[in-house]
């Protein structure tokens, strides 16, 4: 039986009293609050700080586009495809060092990234890169979680929220400025920065915390559900480019369902002993909240590559304009993130996500209605921002919702999970949402270029930005408005399907939401699932008590 540290733990779910000598003060929570979130800051900025360097990579590297795109996927494959088993690790050997081994992997691998002198240097360092990073985001999310007493919690996890929703667009921001000054390798140097400086945060003030656990790892579950998350991965980065009805395309998603299903199996066999014990997705906490961050996140990032798109293609600005841009629409999403915690603390978790939906779907139907060639970003900044106010309203509860539907020594798992289901809707929106923009584009761009030279139609077929350019060669405005309006005719479907989809899950909500607050307990719960003839259930559903040894 692995055992707590012989040193004091900080308090977990369920926490101290705010008087207990063993828990953190105010200014060591803050510290370590700042920790986290810097080392979260590295990682997601790592995620989208390679899109705008890709025309440098390929050049400097004498890369095809599908390795220049595997440079980017290939982190991203690993860290979705590790967080659930390398979360798991972390509770059971003890949250700070799992913490401080990733933040050095995480840095060492970046500064690999930075020196490449190859492409295959550079995917060996993308993949390290990953995998230090599949144990940061987990850790950091687990160490608020069994950290933080209650009464503070919800606002750090709000915090940490903001932080993980908006770093993209400020990682992509920050990016763009050292490409346009230095070069691509130089965005490395932003990552290895920020690990600096939680590696030594880390050190001077985070807590360690582990938790006893009576049974072994579970190793087939850890296996299965890395085989699971990296075929439909593969499936949603493949999908588009190869085509669904490609060999690799399909096979990847029959690896996929059996390796889900086998994976579901073990679990319920496992029952509490369980990697994920499957049997908590019955509870209204649980389930809600991924459901509510798979979709949000999905349309989330479906829209950020049609806004990129559009402000590039469409306005005709620079990938550093265009994501300043987005800035706004940023920083309203982390102030609102900051905030829902009260919003969920006076109406409810149910509330303040279907407030949040409520936004992020009138945003959408904002920009959908008013969008235009001519109006340019005018006319899509209010809809950006009721987007931004609506996503943190809704990601900071749900969340809450997951974490606290796992007991303390689950948290590492719980945390990813929540990671886990972000990065599956990223790709997942990206996926089908770029599909509805392709395809919406194309039909109309088809039916406006009859007459128009054969080479130019073309071109105009393959894309925006093909059409851009080739445009702009020629000479010919008029193929270049047609084109743009193609654009923005495409961009209204997108976004008319992600309002679609929005209302439903503000009904799912609605229907299947946290009765009332976040927190473990039977409001959280479905009564159906916690029964006195299931103890197992009972614990990891919030018995703290019984979980942590009090």
């Amino acid at each position: 039986m692995k055992t707590n540290d012989p040193a004091p733990e900080p308090a977990g779910l369920g926490g101290g009293a705010p008087g207990d000598p063993d828990m953190p003060g105010s200014r060591q929570l803050r510290t370590i609050l700042v920790a986290v979130c810097v080392a979260l800051m590295a990682v997601i900025a790592s995620v989208s700080g390679l899109n705008v360097a890709q025309p440098d990579l390929a050049v400097d590297f004498g890369a095809s586009q599908t390795t220049v795109l595997w440079f980017i996927n290939v982190y991203t494959l690993t860290l979705a495809a590790l967080l659930l088993p390398l979360g798991a690790v972390g509770d059971r050997v003890g949250r700070k060092p799992m913490l401080v081994v990733g933040l050095v992997v995480f840095g060492v691998a970046s500064a690999a990234a930075g020196l490449a002198p190859s492409s295959e240097i550079m995917l060996a360092a993308r993949m390290l890169s990953g995998v230090g990073a599949a144990v940061i985001m987990p850790i950091t999310l687990a160490v608020i979680t069994s950290t933080f007493p209650d009464d503070k919690r919800g606002q750090a996890i709000g915090i940490w929220t903001g932080v993980a929703g908006g770093g993209g667009i400020l990682g992509m921001f920050l990016s763009a400025v050292l490409v346009d000054v230095a070069s691509w390798r130089w965005l490395f140097a932003l990552p290895v920065a920020l690990i600096v400086v939680a590696l030594v945060m880390t050190l001077r003030s985070v807590p360690n915390s582990r938790e006893r656990h009576d049974a072994g790892f579970d190793t087939i579950g850890a296996l299965t559900s890395v085989v699971a998350v990296s075929s439909f991965i593969i499936v949603l980065q493949e999908g588009p480019e190869r085509g669904w009805s490609d060999a690799v395309t399909v096979a990847g998603l029959v690896v996929g369902l059996v390796s889900t299903s086998a994976f579901v199996v073990w679990e319920l066999r496992r029952g509490a002993a369980a990697l994920l014990d499957v049997r908590l997705f019955g509870t209204r906490g649980l389930s809600a909240g991924s459901v509510v961050l798979l979709v949000v996140f999905g349309v989330q990032a479906g829209v950020f590559v049609v806004l990129f798109l559009f402000l590039q293609s469409v306005v005709g600005w620079s990938a550093l304009l265009s994501t300043l841009a987005m800035m706004p629409m940023a920083v309203l999403m982390m102030v609102a993130s900051a905030l829902a915690p009260r919003l969920s603390s006076r109406f409810g978790a149910r509330v303040s996500m279907g407030a949040g939906i409520l936004l992020f779907a009138a945003g959408l139907a904002a920009m959908a209605g008013t969008v235009s060639v001519d109006g340019g970003y005018p006319s899509i900044l209010p809809g950006m921002l009721a987007m931004g106010v609506g996503m943190g309203l809704a990601m900071t509860p749900s969340t809450e919702s997951i974490t606290s539907s796992l007991p303390r020594e689950r948290q590492g798992v719980a945390s990813a999970l929540n990671d886990v289901t972000r990065e599956l809707g990223t790709a997942l929106g990206v996926a089908l949402l770029g599909g509805l923009l392709t395809a919406g584009y194309r039909d109309a761009v088809e039916d406006t270029m009859e007459s128009v030279p054969p080479r130019l139609a073309d071109a105009a077929l393959q894309g925006i930005a093909p059409a851009v350019e080739a445009a702009g060669d020629a000479g010919e405005q008029h193929v270049l408005e047609l084109a743009q309006q193609a654009f923005v005719q495409g961009w209204q479907s997108a976004m008319w399907a992600g309002v679609a989809v929005m209302g439903a899950l503000f009904l799912y909500v609605v229907l299947r939401g946290p009765r009332h607050g976040t927190g473990p307990g039977p409001d959280t719960t479905d009564d159906a699932v916690v029964r006195p003839s299931q103890p197992a259930t009972r614990s990891a559903l919030g018995a703290e008590s019984a979980a942590s040894g009090g």
